[in-house]
């Protein structure tokens, strides 16, 4: 997979359907995305025509109908998207990230106490051996 993989919002929608259950033929994709999206056939064929050529996505061929996989894992992706986010937005700081939610009153106390635990289990990792 290329590093600098980046999915646009559309791409992202179709890839969270080959994530979610994989691989799945155009006409499985167009019936799955007709209520969000309305998109036709040949819209998401010219879609997934582009995330193959990105890598995203493998064409298996041989049946009566082509089925594409995801050919990258969703947390890879997902990180590097997550990355470019917090370079664009917050200058690449996740502490401003996180104080701007809390200022925003956006982090619930569920949040807050998820924080907690991914926090504590980072320090545990980063002082193993």
């Amino acid at each position: 997979m290329d590093e600098k993989l980046s999915l646009s919002d559309g791409e992202w929608k179709l890839m969270n359907l080959l994530w979610d259950s994989s691989p799945r033929t155009v006409a499985q994709l167009v019936k799955a995305m007709a209520d969000d999206t309305g998109w036709s056939k040949a819209t998401i064929f010219i879609m997934l025509g582009r995330l193959a050529e990105k890598g995203a996505v493998r064409v298996e061929t041989g049946g009566r109908s082509k089925l594409y996989h995801a050919a990258v894992p969703r947390d890879q992706v997902a990180a590097r998207e997550t990355e470019q986010f917090l370079n664009k937005v917050y200058h690449g700081s996740l502490q401003l990230m996180v104080s701007s939610m809390a200022g925003q009153k956006a982090l619930s106390q569920s949040d807050i106490e998820e924080l907690y635990e991914i926090l504590r289990r980072a320090e545990q990792e980063a002082n193993e051996p």
